[in-house]
């Protein structure tokens, strides 16, 4: 028999089938796979199959990521500007608008509240503080060289006082007791002005005296004809203006004479009591001794 019908011919080695998902590691190189395509072009043929198909950022995350990358430096709106402003600079830009633009000012007028006397005096206080502040360690306080330190800060006292006193009378201020109230206590504030050896330097103190003593004279006359003069005697206004008059030795004087006509007209029965015209009423005052004007 022949040799070479002894062993039966062997079969051709097959590959076993490719599954078309399934791909071979990428070369380092980017050679094409077996199939001749290279490696990144297999995995876009099976989108399906794809790991980075779940992993594709969606419109809205694409959208988010455009908007951060557009960030870009802006001004802050005027709200947050006026956050940080301090009080005096608010002023300043409030006061420079309204020169700029005069028609402004009566906008920015009635927008801002009043003030009360509470706040006025306040204020007032402010100022005489840095009046106080302002003289000089050591040396005489009442000198020359004191008086060149203090007044400019004493100007601005007074120029404050000069502009509040006229807001608390009438006609702009109706009520009595409110303009007497802020002027009870202005009045003490020029008291305790100092006096200084020069008396050319006292000048600005006894203008003062001067202006406090005709806003008195007015609020006086006001009161007395709306019927008010009982309440400047039940209410010691008498009496506070003499103590006035009597600090400012006599420079008020106008004042007391004023207060005098408006509540002059009550009889003096003795023993500190005063009697109201013939109406048979009995007051007890230690106030300020007021003549008797017949009936």
């Amino acid at each position: 028999m022949d040799p070479l019908h002894l062993h039966p011919p062997s079969a051709p080695r097959l590959s076993p089938p490719r599954m078309g998902g399934r791909k071979r590691k990428a070369d380092d190189d980017g050679r094409p796979d077996d199939n001749g395509y290279p490696e990144d072009e297999q995995m876009n043929t099976s989108p399906s199959h794809s790991p980075h198909t779940y992993n594709r950022p969606t419109h809205s995350q694409n959208r988010i990521k455009r908007q951060r990358n557009n960030v870009t430096g802006r001004p802050l709106p005027l709200s947050r500007l006026l956050e940080t402003v301090d009080v005096n600079a608010l002023k300043s830009i409030l006061q420079v608008m309204c020169d700029r633009h005069p028609e402004l000012t009566a906008e920015v007028s009635s927008l801002v509240p009043q003030p009360t006397v509470s706040s006025a005096l306040s204020t007032l206080n402010n100022y005489e503080v840095s009046v106080r502040s302002a003289f000089p360690y050591g040396g005489s306080s009442t000198g020359g060289y004191a008086y060149d330190r203090v007044r400019p800060a004493l100007m601005e006292l007074l120029n404050a006082l000069s502009d509040y006193t006229p807001h608390f009378l009438p006609p702009n201020e109706a009520q009595a007791s409110t303009s007497l109230a802020f002027l009870d206590e202005a009045t003490n504030i020029i008291h305790r002005l100092p006096t200084w050896d020069n008396p050319v330097h006292n000048h600005s103190k006894n203008m003062a005296y001067e202006e406090i003593a005709k806003a008195w004279v007015l609020v006086v006359q006001e009161a007395a004809k709306r019927g008010a003069g009982i309440g400047l005697h039940t209410g010691g206004w008498d009496t506070k203006l003499g103590k006035h008059v009597e600090q400012s030795e006599g420079r008020m004087q106008v004042a007391l004479t004023q207060m005098r006509q408006s509540v002059g007209w009550m009889g003096d029965l003795g023993n500190g009591q005063r009697r109201i015209g013939g109406l048979g009423f009995n007051m007890h005052s230690t106030g300020v001794q007021v003549p008797v004007r017949s009936w």
